[in-house]
């Protein structure tokens, strides 16, 4: 099932390069050890590349919002754009420095699939994994949905214009000012595929890191809900060395999940900042545009359409961080649910132990963000108090 829930991310993954990061394949032989640094070299040079692209793309768009610094509506428009882009290099440098560690969790969790062998347990992960399958479906569709919408719409308005006899405005998908002609040919042509690819390299790389955290998240989720099936469920009514056994294992997996969800904390830190930081400033930009476009239908539709994918971006966090930290804790309730009655005196410290150690949650934060459900409210409460404070200025 983990290998269902990493299909949408391993394919992203691949189309953009990295598909050696869930080949576990590390037995080279003589003439693919000679090879291997010629490999790694030419990989990091496509990613440099890469980063250099996605970063270049800031430069038109800068030079856009400097050329319309009059016009605040067109400055804000290019704005968001702006911090969505910063967003997604942040997100692919993270990505690419911890690299090897997102192919350690992969494979790793996957193994922990396999070798449960309790059939109520194992349903824990395979319900887990069904609904954020789903869920990273739909944020996947909705993100690319919006993407495809931005790259195809100025061919549409010229087609449109040109079946109606209007005259012909060439647009590019994102607001962009280059150093040479870009509304003739074949400058314009250049800068729209530029465009294109900067896009598409954006929204695949976005999707994909996002994407693998609720899937690490989620497969998290799953096995404290197995660790509590496991609980719940033994009577603890079996000879002394068996409990003993059982107990150790107990903690030997808690321990194990505690000390796994410290890893995806660490690796998603700077993305989870980036995360909380751009999407306030996207918001304020958004809700601008949205309030001063409020009689103009289709921008309205675009603009709330852009601001759902970004909220629902933000909420990928909240979501699967939220329900880590609930799971973390019923490990205690698991516990006094139990019958630890059944326990010798002797081995119900051990339960002890774990129910306070289950009492700190687990809270992924990154800096002063913490990424929980309630936090995402708070972003949605600001939205509109920036809705109501616009309108009062208008």
């Amino acid at each position: 099932m983990p290998v269902n829930l990493f299909r949408i991310q391993r394919n992203c993954l691949s189309l953009m390069g990295h598909q050696d990061i869930y080949d576990n394949n590390n037995k080279l032989n003589e003439n693919e050890q000679k090879s291997k640094y010629c490999h790694n070299f030419c990989q990091m040079l496509k990613n440099v590349l890469l980063l250099l692209v996605m970063v270049s793309a800031q430069l038109p768009m800068m030079d856009y919002i400097i050329y319309h610094i009059d016009d605040l509506a067109l400055a804000t428009a290019c704005l968001s754009i702006v911090f969505t882009n910063v967003l997604t290099v942040i997100k692919t440098s993270t990505f690419l420095a911890y690299k090897h560690e997102f192919k350690r969790l992969m494979a790793e969790f996957e193994l922990m699939y396999d070798e449960l062998n309790i059939i109520g347990a194992k349903k824990c992960l395979v319900t887990a994994n069904v609904a954020a399958n789903r869920f990273v479906k739909l944020y996947f569709y909705s993100v690319s949905c919006t993407g495809l919408y931005f790259s195809i719409k100025p061919l549409i308005s010229m087609i449109w214009a040109k079946l109606h006899g209007k005259p012909l405005m060439k647009e590019l998908p994102m607001p962009m000012r280059f150093p040479f002609d870009f509304e003739s040919t074949p400058g314009y042509q250049f800068a729209y595929v530029y465009t294109i690819l900067v896009t598409i390299a954006v929204v695949m790389h976005a999707t994909s890191v996002d994407g693998l955290f609720v899937s690490f998240t989620t497969n998290l989720r799953g096995h404290f809900q197995a660790l509590q099936y496991f609980i719940e469920t033994n009577t603890f009514d079996k000879s002394d060395a068996l409990l003993q056994r059982e107990l150790g294992s107990y903690v030997k997996y808690h321990v194990h999940l505690l000390s796994m969800s410290k890893r995806v904390q660490d690796i998603f830190k700077p993305i989870i900042f980036g995360q909380f930081f751009m999407t306030s400033l996207e918001v304020c930009v958004i809700i601008y545009q949205l309030v001063t476009h409020m009689g103009v239908f289709m921008e309205m539709v675009i603009y709330c359409t852009f601001l759902s994918s970004i909220l629902l971006q933000l909420l990928i966090y909240c979501y699967g961080a939220e329900f880590l930290k609930i799971e973390s804790l019923a490990v205690g309730s698991a516990v006094q649910l139990s019958q630890w009655y059944n326990l010798p005196p002797r081995h119900r410290y051990v339960l002890r132990l774990m129910m306070q150690r289950s009492q700190r949650e687990i809270n992924i934060r990154a800096g002063f963000y913490e990424a929980s459900l309630g936090s995402f409210v708070n972003i949605l409460k600001a939205a509109m108090s920036y809705i109501t404070f616009i309108q009062s200025i208008e």
